[in-house]
């Protein structure tokens, strides 16, 4: 497989887990850091970073503009730092860069791409491969986890869902693990999908 990074080295370097709000990629990530051992690393989900460490939820569309930029630099950043203390690892990443644009609102007065000064093109390009974790939504199962920082309710974890599978599924490496009654068959089938991203 063709690597989409910069460098244009063909080994993968950096996979992004991503999808609508509960759809697992956390404890996917989890289970396969676990699973498949010291090859690959953990990015936190700056959200969750940010959120659960007291940033504000803002409900203004101003406010809420500047949140997701701050939530875009930090991720951004946070996959930097790991790839430079890492070099020989793969980063799986907890969401990407172009979650934020899903978030963005817009209401006329802002453009996401314009305003961070960035394109799809080039926010795809900093991942090698995408996998994308239906919400349990789709199924009207409960999404709440555990996850104090969720407050969507599944509607809205729908139309996130759609928004977000929209964006990445740009990606000429998007691997979409639909949802399934059972999670453990659902993590079976992701696992597998990173398993063939790992002898790239």
């Amino acid at each position: 497989m063709r690597s989409n990074m910069p460098n244009g080295n063909s080994r993968c370097h950096r996979i992004v887990l991503t999808g609508g709000p509960g759809g697992g990629k956390t404890t996917a990530a989890d289970l396969m850091r676990r699973e498949v051992g010291d090859r690959i690393v953990i990015v936190p989900e700056a959200a969750t970073m940010l959120f659960s460490g007291g940033f504000p939820r803002p409900e203004a569309h101003h406010a809420k503009r500047s949140a997701q930029s701050a939530i875009y630099h930090v991720q951004r950043n946070l996959e930097d730092i790991h790839s430079a203390s890492y070099p020989d690892r793969i980063l799986l990443c907890d969401r990407g860069t172009l979650d934020s644009s899903v978030y963005w609102p817009e209401d006329g007065n802002g453009d996401f791409f314009e305003s961070l000064h960035t394109t799809v093109e080039k926010e795809l390009a900093r991942y090698d491969a995408v996998i994308f974790f239906e919400t349990a939504a789709v199924g009207h199962f409960s999404i709440e986890g555990g996850n104090p920082t969720r407050t969507e309710s599944l509607e809205e974890a729908v139309e996130i869902d759609r928004q977000l599978q929209k964006v990445w599924g740009l990606h000429p490496q998007f691997n979409l693990i639909r949802h399934e009654k059972s999670f453990l068959k659902k993590l079976q089938i992701a696992i597998a999908n990173l398993t063939r991203f790992l002898e790239c």
